[in-house]
């Protein structure tokens, strides 16, 4: 289902949809008319633009947030012309799976933007790299994560996109055991022990991002 209040980008993403053989159930011009669209026939996955009728503040994410609460195993995409901290936070905070953020931008380079649709609906993630590098890197010595070096603070940046441990190596040009390592290394400096019924990977998305 998709909620975009531009008629040319949302009919455009419908059509792409179709033709890579999506079904698309809906598409909507608000974040009001998506929530009762999913309430009465929950999709896979949403595609939904953060800012949307009536004030085209925070209607598509506060929709967004409903449908993860309500409805936990849909799929969200937010789709934002800017990065936007606070709001970024707030979707990815509560659960970093089915989830994702991406720049508008993004859309047009289709494989890509297909590519984040597949990892979504798979139970993984997708964030923007504009995203992840505007939300956490940090200098101060406050930030949890100046205790990384370069190569853990790239691994973990390649993490918070919802990439996989082998995809993290071929995109960094690093091997499977080097990725393993740093990112054992990462759990150990933020402080991130083994507990049944948590993530280390969530966790330590989440903290890169609260940081």
């Amino acid at each position: 289902m998709l909620a975009e209040d531009s008629t040319l980008l949302r009919e455009g993403l419908v059509r792409l949809l179709a033709e890579e053989g999506h079904e698309v159930l809906a598409a909507v011009g608000d974040g009001t008319a998506l929530v009762r669209a999913v309430e009465a026939d929950p999709p896979d996955l949403v595609v939904v633009d953060i800012r949307m009728p009536p004030t085209h503040t925070d209607e598509g994410l506060r929709a967004a947030l409903e449908i993860r609460e309500r409805w936990p195993l849909v799929g969200v995409l937010v789709l934002s012309q800017h990065v936007e901290r606070n709001y970024a936070v707030r979707l990815l905070s509560a659960n970093a799976e089915r989830v994702g953020y991406l720049l508008k931008d993004r859309v047009a380079q289709v494989d890509e933007f297909l590519d984040s649709l597949e990892r979504i609906h798979a139970g993984g993630a997708s964030i923007d790299a504009e995203v992840v590098r505007q939300l956490v890197v940090r200098t101060t010595h406050s930030d949890p994560l100046a205790r990384l070096t370069p190569r853990e603070r790239s691994v973990l940046q390649e993490l918070a996109q919802g990439r996989t441990n082998a995809a993290i190596a071929q995109h960094l040009h690093i091997s499977l055991s080097s990725v393993e390592k740093n990112l054992n290394s990462v759990f150990d400096k933020l402080d991130l022990a083994r507990t049944t019924g948590y993530s280390r990977r969530v966790l330590a998305v989440l903290r890169y991002l609260e940081s």
